[in-house]
Order: C-alpha cells, then structure tokens, then sequence
C-alpha cells in the first residue's frame, strides 16, 4: 500500500477512536448529548491537524537526517508548543458549543493538567510515529543489502567490465612511447576509477562530486582511444554538489551511451551531460548522447542481456522509493537522452 495512503488511514481512524473512547466514557457517566459529540469530534479533529502539521515541518526541515539530540530537542519544544495550543483550543470548542465554564476551566491546575494530558498524546504520537520510521528504515535498508548482494557482481561487471580495461590498458600503452605524462596521467585515471568502483560501490550513496569525478576519469579515458571520434560536453550546475546519488549510475549512463551509441557510429559523436535543480528540489541528471535507440523487437537478445539499465533503475527504486524516476527516449533522429530525477533526501517514511 501506499506509504502516504497507509499514513492518512492511520490518522483518520487513530483519532477518530480517540473522539469515540471518550464520547464512551462520557456515555457511561452522563449520557451523551450532540454538543458532545461535537465538542469531543472537533478536538479529534484538532489531534489531527496539529500532528499532521508536526509532521509536515519534521519532513520539511528533515528533522529525521537530524543527529539524535537535535531530533529530541527540537520534537520536545514542537510538543510543547502544540500542547499549550490544543489547551487553547479546548478552550474554544468549549465556547463554541457553549460548554464553557470559566470558573473551572480557567482555574490554573486545570489548565496545567490539560496542557500536560495533551503532552502525552502528542508524545505517543511522535513515538508511534518515529519508531514507524526506524523500523521502515531499518527494513529498507535489510532489502538494499540482500538486493545489492544479489546484482554486485552483474553490477560491477557492467561498469567495469574486462573489455573496458583491456581498451584502456591498450590506449595507455600505445601512449607509453608518443606521450609518456599523458600516458602517466591515464594511468592514475584508471587507478582512481578501480579504486572508486572498490570502495564506494557498496555504499547506499555519495558526494555527487565523487561520482562526476570518476565520471571524467573515465571519459577521458575513452577520449584517449575514440580520439576525435568523441566530443564531451558538461553543464553542471553548481547546486549540484549539493545532492548525493548512488555510486557509479552516472557513469553507468555514460558507459551505455558509448557501447550502444558513439561506437557503433563510424563518425563517432558526441556526450552531453547536464545537471541541474528543477523546482521541486530535485536533481535531474541527463545524458544526451549520439545514436538512436532501439526497439526491443530491433534489438538482438545478447545486446539486451546487460545489467547495468536494469541494476539503475532498481537501485533508484529501492533508495528512493517513488520519488525518483529513469527515462530513456530518442531526441530527433540523430540522439538518445537518459534522464534521472533523484530527491535530495533518501527515503523516509511517507
């Protein structure tokens, strides 16, 4: 089910128990009036207000990315402050239905004990709420692992697969005798790509920095061997240094653009890669490059047996959830777009 569905059954049903419960009681002591039922359904509608609205700014200012401390300080005082409001508010549905009596309901001890009975609903509230959260976390994170697991080695071996390091070790040494720095530097470009794939694969995400990096590594690399038959271009907008992304996907991206693109191409072609923030605080990730893409019907069954589309696409799935997405389209009749949508955030508990 949907985790934003499941989230308003939970508060519908969980509050509008609440109303009834007490209506109950009250039933049981005097009997019930309509005043009544709409004096206590209006403070259920109020719980219910007031802790979607608390809601709201712990997902808004990402409370939940939060060390330990500032995530208890700041629900503490959000708590507070929501307690002395629904005690103000109780105070109105009072005056609204004419049930208001001033001599007791203004009295100090009534107003302390009815700001401290609505602490604790709040309270179990944010623990329901939080501890939903973890354990959502906690199983998502089970899921990554066991599926991680289970595609590492087609993953790895679509990224960083034999053929790639036998063309570059070829470029490396025909460069050894005509340009021994550059073929100096292309050396430590590889390095920095077989060790990036060791280290950082294995991670949920990293530093969109790294990961651009590596994917300059290894274009510079294929520059080496296309020569003149590639031309890469960047437009990366600074604000997005700021996002973390899954290890290797872009490169992923802009390996499949050369095998199934520039290189089938005798004139070569061109990459193009662009990111940027669109409006909803989103990253998009787009890799145009040279060719066209096929139909299934077009294409043979080996050349779609390849893991690393299949391997992104999950990954997003399940760091994300829905929030992000994958495109792959034919721009006109001369080039492909890849395109990523991914979050800022990683995904929490709807």
């Amino acid at each position: 089910m949907n985790r934003n569905k499941l989230y308003w059954i939970l508060q519908i049903l969980g509050w509008l128990s609440f109303g009834l419960i007490n209506l109950f009681f009250v039933s049981l002591e005097r009997g019930l009036s309509a005043v009544q039922i709409g004096a206590f359904l209006s403070l259920a509608g109020f719980y219910l207000v007031s802790t979607h609205s608390l809601r709201y700014v712990i997902k808004k200012y990402g409370w939940l990315n939060r060390n330990f401390t500032q995530l208890i300080t700041n629900t503490l005082f959000a708590l507070a402050i929501l307690s002395v409001l629904n005690t103000s508010a109780q105070i109105l549905i009072n005056l609204v239905f004419d049930t208001l009596n001033p001599d007791q309901d203004f009295r100090l001890v009534v107003i302390s004990v009815n700001i401290f009975v609505s602490f604790l609903f709040y309270s179990l509230w944010a623990m329901l709420y939080f501890l939903i959260h973890f354990l959502d976390n906690y199983n998502q994170s089970l899921k990554y692992q066991a599926k991680i697991n289970e595609i590492q080695l087609n993953h790895l071996k679509s990224q960083l697969n034999p053929h790639f390091i036998f063309n570059a070790l070829n470029s490396v040494r025909a460069l050894v005798d005509e340009d021994p720095k550059k073929a100096k530097l292309a050396i430590t470009q590889l390095s920095n790509i077989l060790r990036f794939s060791l280290m950082m694969d294995k991670k949920r995400t990293i530093e969109f920095e790294n990961e651009i990096n590596t994917v300059k590594d290894y274009l510079n690399l294929e520059t080496i061997r296309f020569e003149e038959r590639i031309r890469v271009f960047y437009d990366i907008d600074p604000v997005a240094y700021e996002y973390k992304i899954p290890p290797m996907m872009l490169q992923t991206i802009v390996e499949n653009a050369i095998k199934h693109g520039i290189s089938n191409r005798v004139k070569g072609g061109t990459i193009e890669i662009k990111c940027y923030e669109g409006l909803t605080d989103d990253l998009y990730i787009q890799v145009k490059n040279s060719g066209q893409l096929q139909l299934p019907s077009q294409t043979k069954k080996k050349e779609r047996e390849g893991h690393g589309i299949d391997n992104t696409i999950q990954r997003l799935k399940l760091i994300y959830g829905n929030r992000a997405s994958f495109k792959i389209f034919n721009s006109g009749s001369d080039f492909v777009i890849t395109e990523i949508k991914i979050p800022k955030q990683t995904l929490t508990l709807g």
